[in-house]
């Protein structure tokens, strides 16, 4: 009976590593997604002031930015103040854009360890659940379950070796 149990748990302990490793590249595309739509959020904001530059400073964000800050209206240093901030958004962006510009197994090793933590909020809170049947997430599907089932194989060995360890390695009592 106990043996049953066993290959049912199995079967749904794969089963679920399965459906959480197809949604790997579906998070890692989501992230991607909010990403590229901030970055073209914070451009299309930042537009009319890079034109600004272009026509008096040659496009240097850095003096308009100065020229606002060094000014004597106090609306005028806050906005320099604002345009410092969408430059230092926009830059981030770019930055993380750029360092998911590199294969699935990367991209989702860096969503992790180095995702920006405003994005992945985001994608978590408004994360939609999906399976998508292509190679990607097929291959992660399929990874996830296999490393899930080994290392789960390899703990119940090693509680069977303790236990045998445990209760057979104790010698027999001495008779007299």
């Amino acid at each position: 009976m106990t043996s049953i149990l066993y290959r049912y748990f199995i079967v749904i302990v794969a089963c679920i590593s399965l459906l959480i490793g197809l949604q790997i590249p579906n998070f890692v595309d989501q992230y991607q997604k909010r990403v590229d739509a901030h970055l073209r959020e914070v451009t299309t904001n930042l537009e009319p002031f890079l034109d600004i530059a272009i026509k008096y400073f040659g496009g240097d964000m850095d003096k308009l930015i100065e020229l606002h800050r060094a000014s004597a209206e106090k609306p005028f240093q806050e906005e320099g103040a604002a345009i410092e901030k969408m430059v230092a958004r926009k830059l981030r962006f770019e930055t993380e854009l750029a360092a998911l510009n590199t294969s699935l197994p990367i991209k989702a090793q860096h969503v992790l360890f180095h995702g920006d933590r405003e994005m992945l909020d985001e994608v978590i809170n408004q994360y939609s659940y999906a399976v998508p049947l292509n190679q990607d997430a097929l291959e992660f599907g399929a990874s996830a379950a296999l490393a899930i089932l080994l290392l789960l194989e390899f703990l119940i060995a090693m509680a069977r070796i303790g236990y045998k360890k445990l209760f057979h390695s104790a010698s027999p009592p001495v008779v007299q």
